[in-house]
């Protein structure tokens, strides 16, 4: 679904990336894991054409989209969720929520979108017209990966979703994404917790200095010792 081919990508003259190579077949969740400063957050935002890529390949669904802007990548199917959240905090829940249907794949489904949301995430129905900046940190999480799949998309990239999050909303959220799998979308997921992100995950990357150190199913990557004690931690 998601072939990403020797992409090299930084800011100003400063380059991160260093041809990088990920591949993320449908239906499926795929991890990045690596230290702080690998390139994770860059390699998500130069996917999406938030960071523009230097030199190397992005293709979906068989279409190269290397070069198209974000918003066009959303109209074919791909969304992010953005480190930190982002949400209008003096807007409702649900007002939220339908901005995140804002093209015409996803205004044609915004109702069977929003019911699905609310059956993801039954408190986000229960406080629709509450101000998101009243909430929780964790039931912000869950508004910004909601509002993710009000934009109908077939893959949904995600970036420290588990961010700043106690235990047990930890825990939810991650439930909630292989949720997201079970209704048939497919996940790149970049995350700093390693044990919970490995455990719903079928296939991994680690990347360590803007390139791929290793790269296999979960089992492989833990199995690797002297990778998962440089790069994992477990």
């Amino acid at each position: 679904m998601l072939k990403v081919t020797g992409l090299e990508s930084g800011y100003g003259t400063m380059q991160v990336l260093w041809g990088v190579d990920v591949e993320v077949e449908k239906g499926t969740i795929t991890t990045i894991l690596g230290p702080n400063g690998a390139g994770k957050t860059t390699l998500l935002k130069s996917i999406m054409g938030i960071v523009s890529p230097w030199k190397g390949k992005v293709e979906f669904n068989g279409e190269d989209v290397t070069y198209l802007p974000p918003h066009r990548k959303v109209e074919k199917g791909m969304t992010l969720v953005l480190e930190g959240r982002h949400l209008f905090p003096y807007m409702s829940v649900e007002e939220n929520l339908r901005l995140g249907a804002y093209t015409k794949r996803a205004e044609e489904k915004i109702e069977e979108s929003l019911e699905l949301v609310y059956q993801l995430f039954p408190v986000l129905e229960e406080r629709a017209k509450q101000k998101v900046g009243t909430m929780s940190g964790g039931e912000q999480q869950m508004v910004a990966i909601a509002r993710a799949i009000m934009a109908s998309p077939e893959i949904v990239l995600m970036d420290e979703p588990s961010q700043g999050l106690a235990p047990k909303i930890v825990a939810e959220v991650f439930d909630t994404i292989l949720k997201l799998k079970e209704e048939g979308l497919t996940i790149l997921l970049v995350e700093q917790n390693v044990y919970a992100s490995l455990e719903i995950s079928d296939y991994g990357y680690v990347l360590h200095e803007g390139m791929v150190a290793l790269k296999g199913t979960v089992d492989e990557i833990i199995e690797s010792e002297e990778v998962r004690k440089a790069y994992v931690g477990v």
